[in-house]
């Protein structure tokens, strides 16, 4: 199992090799850190919850240009390298339900899965989900913030994927959700900090972009 998860490892480097979006090899392995800690506390598979923590961006839509094909060569992988059928199945499943999508995706149906998603969510929120937000919102040209685009609250995957929207703006569109959204126990004992510390970060922002302007989202 030890070199499986090694040259899984390899395999995912390559391929996030050039991000700069936030969902480098450094997300990945935090992800994954974070979900064998939920997976001591809550149980599960620990080869289903690695593997699946390992491959959960390489397959993401807004990272790759042809999603078909990327999920065929996880799934080429995970045979090559003697992963049961029924892990591998399981694993696959986790990774197409585990992305937010604007909040437009099922919820999970297993314990890895929860864990998997828990600790992807965990990753996207607190001091380092703000860096990441804004490093994200830098490689794709999105604005900081401008009170004149208006937070969006239901959207489809499609609106969620291409709307107008800003750094900022994303905070209430989906961070400030994912505390209540978590799974286990243990994340969500681990998620308050951090959305606390979200929220501080937000009111401290909007004093200061107001401080010579009334505008606000409030």
């Amino acid at each position: 199992m030890k070199r499986t998860i090694k040259e899984a490892e390899a395999f995912v480097k390559e391929k996030l090799a050039h991000d700069t979006t936030g969902h480098d090899w450094q997300h990945i392995n935090r992800v994954r850190n974070l979900a064998m800690i939920l997976c001591e506390k809550e149980g599960g598979n620990k080869q289903v919850v690695e593997l699946a923590a390992l491959f959960h961006d390489v397959v993401d839509d807004k990272l790759v240009v042809d999603v078909n094909k990327a999920y065929k060569e996880v799934e080429e992988w995970l045979i090559v390298h003697g992963i049961s059928e029924k892990d591998c199945h399981h694993i696959i499943h986790i990774l197409k339900t585990v992305s937010f999508k604007g909040g437009n995706r099922p919820e999970m149906t297993t314990l890895e899965g929860e864990v998997v998603q828990d600790a992807d969510r965990l990753d996207a929120i607190g001091a380092v989900g703000i860096a990441r937000t804004f490093m994200y919102a830098g490689a794709k040209g999105t604005p900081l913030y401008n009170p004149s685009i208006k937070i969006r609250d239901v959207m489809s995957e499609q609106e969620y994927r291409n709307g107008k929207s800003t750094a900022v703006a994303h905070f209430y569109e989906k961070l400030l959700k994912l505390y209540e959204g978590m799974n286990t126990y243990t994340a969500k004992a681990i998620a308050k900090e951090r959305h606390d510390y979200m929220l501080g970060f937000l009111a401290q922002f909007k004093k200061e972009w107001n401080y010579n302007n009334e505008n606000d989202y409030d």
